[in-house]
């Protein structure tokens, strides 16, 4: 039996990905942990692992696709699957065969005849047509297909995939048998009520034993286990759903995978409304949303419109520019606009004030120099964001504020006791932020040795879901570049961003004349909804004291 192996989750609000390679084909044997093929998410790079081992038998994408979480990657045939059959089949040959009273050969004659025609009668080849969709939709486009002739199929079981206007749907079947024809293919429009496959139905597709190994099994009577309708009457209907009442479909749990949980009367208010459902969080069994899901769904909508009146502001059209002159247009690369969609949130959502402070880093920049060849040799560099990161999250534990979430629907403040921090990363693809995790547990060498090395991953896109992940504060340091200072944006739901200028020789005051002192501008931007303005000079201060003189970080830190 063929095993379907799916794209797994990705993570947090990933749903999708474009195929970038494939790295198997058909009749490879693939091992678990394998990978098997290698997509793009809007942060990363990543190679998926199979899950099962086995031998490749389809291979359902191809390089190019944008491919769904749950969605069928390739069809497996077990290795062991064989010698599995062979093992079943040799222990069915094995079993004694029931003792059967003598009867008379008329008797026999007519059991045999009776069961024929029942058997006759139980089977028959329907069409499964497609169901309702809901209210105003007449059609929807056909994605993939997700059976084949001579598959046997259970009720419930998805035939095909398809997408309406609202979502992506599959479509589980209505009878169990087996297919005799499939009439739609993918890229296929499809009407409501228009025929998608023909089903042999009957107790005889429970299970594939060859004949000659059936006399050595008594078999109960059709009528006993299974109650058959014939054909004519199958197919008057728009499968076996409709036979419930409306308050019983409510009752159903979840069946179609791509599809919100909720009935018609609900997605028609919904659809009145203007709210997508598939956005609503339902509070019924199985998740199934309710009106009263959709009446807060609004309500909550329209509290955030009056806390956060930018994000109703609408995108103004833009001009044709090429009346002016040449222009060249390109698309959006899946970082960069994923990454103008969470800045313009962060932005419009995070009462944003920024800090500004110059840290003496004379006397640390000859240690910095002085112990980098050791650190080189551990494959590391010694950076003053590898000491920043030490400094910060020494920071975080002085001022636990910086180190938390606002929850403004709950009215709670998540204050997290671990200390993960995000370092921004220029790529040519756009900015990416990996995570240092717990980098309160290791020295500075250990940092520089991780931070270079998931930088250089996430350069080349070779970073996991997992290393973008659990940031807590963020670092970004532009002081290979130049400037004196800037206004970083914070990166939600974290709370505040420390931004590192260029830093460079001015003339300070010091012991009654002025000396040179290489000075380090760092720019401080944090959520003024849960840090007042105080708080952040002292952090900034605190920050700049510990780069002046190190030892505060194993008193206080």
């Amino acid at each position: 039996m063929a095993i379907e192996f799916k794209l797994p989750e990705l993570g947090e609000n990933i749903e999708s990905a474009d195929v970038l390679n494939i790295l198997v084909s058909v009749g490879d044997k693939v091992e678990k942990d394998q990978g098997v093929i290698e997509i793009e998410t809007d942060k990363a790079t990543i190679e998926v692992p199979s899950t099962l081992t086995g031998v490749v038998k389809e291979i359902l994408i191809k390089s190019g696709e944008k491919v769904k979480v749950g969605q069928s990657i390739v069809t497996f045939e077990e290795a062991n699957q064989k010698a599995a059959i062979k093992t079943v089949e040799k222990q069915v040959e094995t079993l004694p065969a029931k003792k059967v009273e003598a009867k008379p050969a008329a008797a026999i004659e007519n059991k045999t005849t009776f069961e024929t025609k029942k058997a006759k009668s139980a089977s028959a080849v329907v069409d499964m047509k497609l169901p309702e969709l809901g209210e105003n939709i007449e059609s929807a486009d056909v994605l993939n297909v997700l059976v084949k002739p001579g598959d046997i199929i259970e009720k419930d079981q998805g035939v095909i995939e398809i997408e309406t206007d609202k979502a992506t749907i599959e479509v589980p079947s209505t009878l169990s048998g087996k297919v005799v024809d499939v009439i739609l293919k993918s890229g296929d429009k499809a009407k409501v009520g228009q025929t998608i496959l023909k089903i042999e139905t009957g107790d005889t597709f429970a299970g594939e034993v060859s004949e000659e190994k059936k006399p050595a099994v008594i078999q109960a009577p059709v009528e006993e286990k299974v109650e058959f309708k014939n054909a004519a009457n199958i197919d008057s209907t728009k499968g076996e759903r409709d036979k419930f009442s409306p308050g019983e479909v409510d009752n159903q749990p979840p069946i179609s995978k791509g599809a919100a949980p909720a009935a018609p009367s609900v997605r028609r208010i919904a659809r009145e409304l203007g709210v997508d459902i598939n956005k609503v969080q339902g509070t019924g069994p199985f998740g199934r949303i309710s009106m009263d899901d959709v009446k807060a769904y609004v309500k909550k909508l329209n509290e955030n419109r009056e806390t956060l009146p930018s994000l109703g502001i609408k995108q103004e059209a833009l001009p044709d520019f090429s009346k002016f002159g040449e222009v060249d247009i390109k698309p959006m690369s899946n970082i960069r606009a994923k990454t103008a969609v969470h800045l313009s949130y962060a932005w419009s959502s995070i009462p944003h004030v920024t800090q500004h402070d110059k840290a003496d880093i004379t006397e640390l920049e000859k240690i910095r120099k002085s112990h980098n060849p050791k650190v080189e040799k551990a494959g590391g560099k010694l950076t003053v964001t590898a000491i920043l990161l030490k400094v910060v999250a020494a920071a975080l534990k002085v001022f636990p504020q910086f180190n938390s979430s606002v929850d403004l629907e709950k009215k709670e403040v998540i204050y997290k006791k671990y200390f993960n921090i995000g370092i921004a990363v220029d790529t040519e693809h756009g900015l990416i932020v990996p995570v240092v995790k717990n980098v309160d547990q290791k020295n500075l060498t250990e940092l520089a040795v991780e931070m270079n090395a998931i930088a250089e991953k996430a350069r080349i896109r070779k970073i996991s879901l997992d290393e973008l992940q659990g940031g807590c504060f963020t670092i970004t340091n532009l002081g290979g570049i130049g400037g004196t200072s800037f206004t970083p944006i914070v990166n939600s739901p974290e709370v505040a961003i420390l931004g590192v200028s260029r830093s460079s020789l001015e003339p300070v005051y010091m012991n009654g004349a002025f000396e040179p002192r290489l000075m380090l501008p760092l720019s401080l931007s944090y959520d003024h909804r849960i840090i007042d303005g105080a708080d952040a000079a002292r952090f900034l201060r605190w920050v700049c004291e510990a780069l002046e003189q190190p030892i505060k970080i194993l008193i206080e830190g």
